[in-house]
């Protein structure tokens, strides 16, 4: 059985310090520009991310080359995408999972238009490392026109 967590460590940690790994890729440039592997150490070698498919980086993504391949495709879809708050709602040491509750900002970069929006997402760790996420946003339908250019209107 594989075990959830070590005594040296709990799930919130895990989660701030993964965070922190990935504030400091997005500093140094994202992808592209930064080195992914001190990111992704924080994850597990078969980590499952899980988006909704309307989103223009949906589906599901699995393992490190997936992961970074869904920050470039983030990168790719944001010009600015920033944590405003971030709460963790529960945590069970048992199972290694956690709700984390986080308000963002963003832009898009194909529109411009800026948006601020709740996700909740569910993580997973075992054996010190992030083993899957699934993050649940409010209304896709809004960041998917988001992020979509209006079409121009044909003139007669």
């Amino acid at each position: 059985m594989l075990s959830a967590v070590t005594d040296q460590s709990n799930t919130k940690t895990i989660l701030k310090r993964m965070y922190a790994a990935e504030a400091e890729y997005l500093l140094a440039g994202g992808p592209g520009s930064a080195d992914f592997e001190p990111l992704a150490g924080h994850f597990s070698p078969e980590v499952v991310l899980h988006q909704a498919e309307a989103l223009p980086y949906g589906g599901t993504w699995r393992g490190h080359a997936d992961l970074e391949r869904f920050f470039a495709a983030m990168s790719r879809t944001w010009a600015v995408f920033e944590f405003v708050e971030q709460e963790f709602v529960a945590t069970d040491e048992d199972t290694g999972t956690a709700v984390v509750l986080t308000q963002v900002r963003a832009r898009s970069r194909a529109t411009g238009r800026e948006l601020e929006f709740p996700i909740l997402q569910t993580i997973t760790v075992r054996d010190d490392r992030i083993a899957e996420v699934r993050p649940f946003y409010w209304d896709t339908a809004a960041i998917a026109a988001a992020c979509t250019p209006e079409q121009a209107t044909p003139q007669r």
